[in-house]
C-alpha cells in the first residue's frame, strides 16, 4: 500500500469517530506557531496543543519569510495575538547552502538562481535572524509577543532563544 493509500485509510478511520467539527475558525488561544516542516516534530504533544488551539505554520526550517503571508492572515483575519517562532537540532537546513543546492538543481538541468532556499548555520543565530525579519515586516503585527525557541528532536526540549 503507498504512504497516500495508507494515509486515506486512516482518514477513514478517523472521519468515522470525528467530533470535533463545531470548533470555531478562530484559535483559541490566539496563537500562531512558526515551524518546521520536519516529520519529527509532533507540534500538538511537544507544545500542548490540541485541534483548535493554535495557528501551526510550517516550512523547510520554520522560516519567517516564508511565513509572513500566513501570519498576516492568522492576525488580522484570525485574531492570534502571540507568535512562537521554532527552529529545532539536527535540521536538514544546516546540511547545505544555496550554492550547493542550486547547483544539484543545475546538474539535473533546472535553474534556481531566483530562489532563496535559506539555509543557516548557526540555529540559534537562525531563530535570532527570523525575529528580525519579523521586526522588519510592515504587514505583522508589532503590539504583540512574539518569541524565538529552539526544540531538540532528540530531548523534547523547548529552549527559548533571545534577541
Amino acid at each position: 500500500m503507498s504512504a497516500i493509500e495508507d494515509m486515506l485509510s486512516h482518514n477513514q478511520q478517523y472521519a468515522a469517530s470525528f467530533g470535533k467539527g463545531s470548533l470555531p475558525m478562530p484559535p483559541g488561544r490566539k496563537l500562531a506557531v512558526v515551524t518546521c516542516m520536519d516529520a519529527r516534530i509532533d507540534t500538538h504533544s511537544a507544545f500542548g496543543l490540541e485541534e483548535g488551539m493554535a495557528h501551526v505554520i510550517r516550512n523547510a526550517g520554520g522560516r519567517i519569510p516564508e511565513a509572513i503571508r500566513s501570519l498576516v492572515i492568522s492576525q488580522e483575519l484570525l485574531g492570534t495575538e502571540e507568535v512562537a517562532i521554532i527552529h529545532h537540532v539536527d535540521c536538514g537546513m544546516l546540511t547545505f547552502t544555496d550554492e550547493s543546492l542550486r547547483k544539484q538543481l543545475s546538474d539535473k538541468g533546472m535553474e534556481a538562481d531566483h530562489v532563496a532556499f535559506a539555509p543557516f548555520a548557526d540555529l540559534d543565530e537562525s531563530v535570532r535572524v527570523d525575529l528580525r525579519h519579523y521586526d522588519q515586516s510592515p504587514l505583522v503585527r508589532h503590539d504583540i509577543p512574539v518569541r524565538g525557541f529552539v526544540f531538540d528532536v532528540k530531548s523534547g526540549k523547548l529552549t527559548e532563544v533571545k534577541k
